[in-house]
């Protein structure tokens, strides 16, 4: 079977801020996630961002598993048990006696409550399967922390040390072993869907635990980014091809700005020009400080470039109508009032995503989840900044007092050579994919055998292909759902077929 490669689809998730050694290492790593978190877009609240109205937790129940704390150790304090959240939706299931299958969505870096009223795949489709629906959340988020908050959780290592997705794939494996057990659904098959870092949570789930999960749809999820196997400047070249694609013009006004930057920066009071000039609500302290705004306003608007609104081509048009001026930074200036609106003043600090979040990742990045990104100097719109692991590093030591282990992942899950040993013993996994989003450099673009399938769409963005279908979504979208949609009921025939057999 070849590689599914549905023509047209647009863009893009995640993003990148540039740091020095006592920054936060999340400000060095894209932070993965589904959607693109509160970024003070003018975009924000449209269906641009396509999340659903509708409050679609009313049809989920809430329950409580009592997670065990550490899987793979037997010290007393492993044997130590949490409230481990988790969401179920029986309106559709067909039932344990005619072993329906169940849908599971396996959780990022974020509160469930966010991801049920986000991640419509499950949801759209429940009624045409006849699935059971159940979301988990990932431990050390939302209401599933085991020491309270996350503040309190990275407060000490012991603490830390529990956070990590081993142990999250472990979690997910009790819920879904004891919740079919409840059920007496022991014949109902599993499948798994995650987005982002949560689609390499599927993927690698279902090569931990084939016995407990029939299939995974991974959705965007960067899997050959790490450990070098990925050229280190992939995430930011596709940025900007995303840019030079919809505006020459465009793409190099971006390209030139840093100079004048720096230019500008270094005039007698320059950084309270640029500060006026920019509408800054703090004075500017450097000009990388205004540099990495713009860094993660140009990084989130090609992660998130979907239909209907789409934020690169709003940046562009902005700078190219160039409203607030002719020069170089006034054009800048005036992409920024094109995406986030035309504000008394901008902040240059503010985060775009939740402080759990934030918090969350910075230790997850720092531990084991080290995806080298970097650049060159003559190979994007963006000033060079390779990637440094001893600066890295240092930083997390700073932090944390822990150094990454960067070799962890490929170690554990596997990912060198992925073609030829998944070929070998994996099975029933879409590794789906949109061309314009950064990450889809780091993802599983050809298919590996007639069951590991690379769905990919040439105009996709990131995990768009999971969140809720709306009437306008364009064909290519559509196209693509029925295609993973038409996979996985393969995967399901095949396996009551093998079911009648059995019996």
């Amino acid at each position: 079977m070849g590689t599914r490669a549905v023509s047209w689809l647009p863009w893009l998730i995640l993003l990148f801020i540039t740091a020095s050694v006592s920054a936060t290492p999340s400000k060095k790593i894209p932070r993965l996630g589904v959607l693109r978190g509160s970024s003070l877009s003018v975009l924000e609240g449209s269906s641009s961002l396509r999340t659903v109205s509708v409050n679609l937790s009313e049809n989920f129940q809430t329950f409580f598993y009592p997670q065990t704390l550490d899987h793979f150790n037997y010290r007393p304090e492993s044997y130590t048990t949490f409230q481990h959240r988790y969401m179920v939706n029986f309106n559709y299931w067909g039932g344990a006696r005619s072993a329906a299958q169940i849908f599971v969505y396996l959780g990022e870096e974020s509160d469930l409550d966010k991801d049920i009223n986000s991640i419509g795949f499950l949801v759209d489709n429940g009624a045409r399967f006849g699935a059971l629906l159940v979301y988990i959340e990932h431990r050390y988020y939302g209401k599933s922390n085991p020491f309270g908050s996350m503040q309190k959780s990275l407060q000490n290592a012991s603490r830390r040390g529990y956070f990590n997705s081993g142990q999250a794939l472990a979690d997910y494996a009790e819920v879904i072993i004891n919740l079919k057990k409840n059920l007496s659904a022991d014949s109902s098959p599993v499948i798994v869907v995650g987005g982002s870092y949560g689609g390499l949570l599927a993927a690698w789930f279902r090569l931990k635990y084939p016995h407990v999960a029939l299939g995974a749809l991974a959705s965007s999820a960067p899997i050959l980014y790490f450990d070098d196997i990925t050229p280190q400047d992939g995430y930011y070249s596709l940025v900007t091809k995303d840019f030079r694609d919809f505006s020459e013009s465009c793409y190099n006004t971006i390209k030139d700005s840093w100079a004048e930057i720096d230019k500008a920066a270094a005039e007698a009071n320059g950084l309270l020009n640029l500060s006026k000039k920019f509408r800054t609500c703090k004075p500017l302290e450097s000009a990388s400080q205004l540099k990495d705004y713009l860094e993660t306003m140009y990084s989130i608007a090609a992660q998130y470039d979907r239909p209907p609104m789409y934020p690169v081509t709003v940046v562009c048009n902005g700078i190219d109508g160039g409203l607030q001026g002719t020069d170089i930074l006034d054009r800048i200036f005036s992409g920024i009032v094109a995406s986030r609106g035309n504000k008394s003043c901008y902040d240059m600090g503010q985060s775009s995503f939740p402080s759990e979040t934030e918090e969350g990742w910075n230790w997850q990045v720092c531990s084991e989840l080290v995806i080298p990104i970097g650049r060159g100097s003559n190979d994007t719109m963006f000033p060079a900044a390779p990637f440094d692991f001893k600066e890295y590093a240092d930083s997390c030591k700073y932090s944390y007092g822990v150094t990454p282990r960067p070799h962890w992942i490929t170690s554990y899950y596997g990912g060198h050579n992925i073609k030829l040993i998944l070929k070998r013993f994996g099975s029933n996994i879409i590794f789906s994919n949109g061309l314009r989003d950064p990450y889809s450099s780091g993802g599983v673009l050809e298919d590996i055998s007639h069951s590991i399938i690379a769905v990919h769409t040439p105009r996709g963005s990131h995990c768009l292909d999971i969140l809720p279908s709306t009437e306008d979504d364009p064909n290519w979208l559509v196209l693509q759902r029925n295609v993973e949609i038409e996979i996985i009921h393969g995967w399901l025939l095949k396996y009551y077929e093998d079911l009648l057999q059995s019996n």
